[in-house]
């Protein structure tokens, strides 16, 4: 199993930008798929987006699509999250997560707080 830490969350006003990143170790990273959530107060934690291991394939939920972009780099261990045009209801705390299938994620990071501001 390897090991996650996020980083990058932060306070933003409404239409701004972040750039979240989970750095892995531990662990060979390439085998697993990467997928980012989050989770409001008082909500349960959501899908945000997945990428495959090699990187070339993508998937969001709707809330997020056309503003968020999730990327990898095998070579740092390490998988992103660019958050452009963000909306009051993006805040939440987000969290990467490894697993060897899309349906199994068993490691997960601490989780970083998003804030977005109206």
């Amino acid at each position: 199993q390897v090991q996650l830490v996020e980083s990058g969350g932060g306070l933003v006003q409404a239409g701004g930008s972040l750039r979240l990143s989970c750095a892995a170790s531990g662990g060979t990273f390439s085998p697993y798929v990467m997928g980012w959530f989050r989770q409001a107060p008082g909500k349960e934690r959501e899908f945000v987006a997945t990428v495959s291991r090699g990187g070339s394939i993508t998937n969001y939920a709707d809330s997020v699509k056309g503003r968020f972009t999730i990327s990898r780099d095998n070579a740092k261990n390490a998988v992103y999250l660019q958050m452009d045009n963000l909306k009051p209801e993006d805040t939440a705390v987000y969290y990467c997560a490894a697993g060897l299938t899309y349906s199994d994620y068993n490691s997960w990071g601490q989780g970083t707080q998003v804030t977005v501001s109206s």
